[in-house]
């Protein structure tokens, strides 16, 4: 089981129906009004979280800020906890597809998106990444880039993205990948 998703599970049934009124008022400005009104539970609503990345496994920051606003001290060190304990799994650490991503994070700039595109990328997902980091076209393409990488998990591969950047003609980009 993911630990993620029993850290959620586990502070979804702590919350009581006021503690969760709250929280679903904190989000007015991350969620519609009628997605809102349909939320039952927190789990529903980290559900709703994560899809629109607000919440993910390697940033609580909006997680913290609710629980802090609620005033749910307990619970914001278990989320404290679940990040210093996390190892956060073999494929967040550097690993042969850090480099080309450096070298791409560094010269494919606003092509981002047909980058991202060429690999197969959803449009929800990349307008999910645009609206979290609109005035950071550098943020944007590595944050691109790693759910990328995440989506695919051990398939993944170098060769991909250098298809990719050829098929975008960005072979300069390629070839250093290369």
């Amino acid at each position: 089981v993911d630990p993620f998703l029993t850290l959620l599970h586990s502070i979804s049934s702590s919350l009581s129906d006021t503690e969760l009124s709250d929280m679903k008022f904190l989000c007015r400005n991350k969620i519609s009004k009628r997605r809102l009104e349909e939320v039952r539970s927190g789990r529903e609503l980290f559900s709703i979280l994560m899809e629109q990345q607000e919440i993910t496994s390697d940033n609580l920051e909006f997680l913290k800020k609710l629980l802090q606003h609620i005033k749910r001290g307990d619970l914001l060190a278990q989320v404290v906890q679940f990040e210093e304990e996390e190892p956060h799994a073999a494929d967040d650490q550097p690993d042969v597809h850090e480099k080309p991503v450096v070298v791409i994070h560094e010269y494919v700039g606003r092509d981002w998106k047909k980058l991202m595109r060429e690999l197969g990328m959803p449009e929800v997902k990349l307008d999910r990444i645009e609206a979290a980091h609109r005035f950071n076209l550098s943020e944007l393409l590595l944050q691109a880039l790693r759910e990328w990488q995440r989506s695919k998990g051990k398939d993944a591969k170098v060769a991909d993205l250098i298809k990719a950047l050829r098929g975008c003609n960005l072979n300069l980009v390629a070839d250093m990948v290369e």
